[in-house]
């Protein structure tokens, strides 16, 4: 059985009649007969599939016999999931070094997707600065669809945008120079004076 608890997860609730055991425990169904009454199986169906889900620790058995879901374990995996989360960089999200900003990063993009924008325009200044910097290289000359390519992709996640709204703050915003339908970040790109701003 695989090492991390959502693959284990994944496996073990790949099969059916574990599925339709577990949701019949989770329901309220104490014994095996009322389980496989809930979930359609056969007994010996029945049989196995509570077997396999109690060696996973996933059910368990009260002292009067009942089964009921671990949820303990869950929160376990849950607390796991969440300390692997914080200790790994990648999956932290952004990272500015100053660690309001990092907040603001954190809560409006994840995994080089934009969520929303911010209302406040101080955090959704940073926010597109923070775009601008991790899509485009300062002096490099982009045309007009490379540059809706690469915004679409940070609006896939999000109903509030789209990369027409997006290239149009970046460009208002100075982060994108255009001219006759060529893209260009600035050398400088105005950190100073937007933070100063902010």
């Amino acid at each position: 059985m695989a090492t991390d608890p959502t693959e284990q997860l994944v496996r073990l609730f790949a099969e059916e009649s574990r599925v339709r055991a577990f949701a019949a425990v989770a329901l309220g169904a104490g014994g095996a007969e009322q389980v496989a009454r809930a979930a359609g199986l056969t007994p010996k169906e029945t049989a196995v599939a509570l077997r396999r889900l109690r060696e996973q620790g996933v059910l368990s058995a009260g002292d009067d016999g009942q089964l009921g879901v671990a949820y303990g374990l869950f929160r376990e995996y849950a607390r796991a999931a969440a300390e692997r989360a914080d200790e790994s960089p990648a999956a932290e999200g952004p990272a500015s070094g100053d660690a309001r900003t990092d907040i603001v990063l954190r809560t409006f993009v994840r995994e080089r997707r934009l969520v929303r924008l911010p209302a406040q325009w101080t955090r959704k200044k940073l926010v597109l600065r923070y775009i601008a910097e991790q899509t485009f290289e300062p002096g490099v000359e982009y045309p007009e669809r490379t540059v809706n390519e690469k915004l679409r992709a940070w609006c896939e996640d999000s109903d509030d945008i789209d990369h027409v709204t997006l290239r149009r703050y970046l460009v208002d915003l100075h982060h994108l120079h255009r001219s006759e339908g060529i893209y260009r970040r600035p050398a400088e790109d105005g950190r100073t004076a937007a933070a100063d701003s902010a």
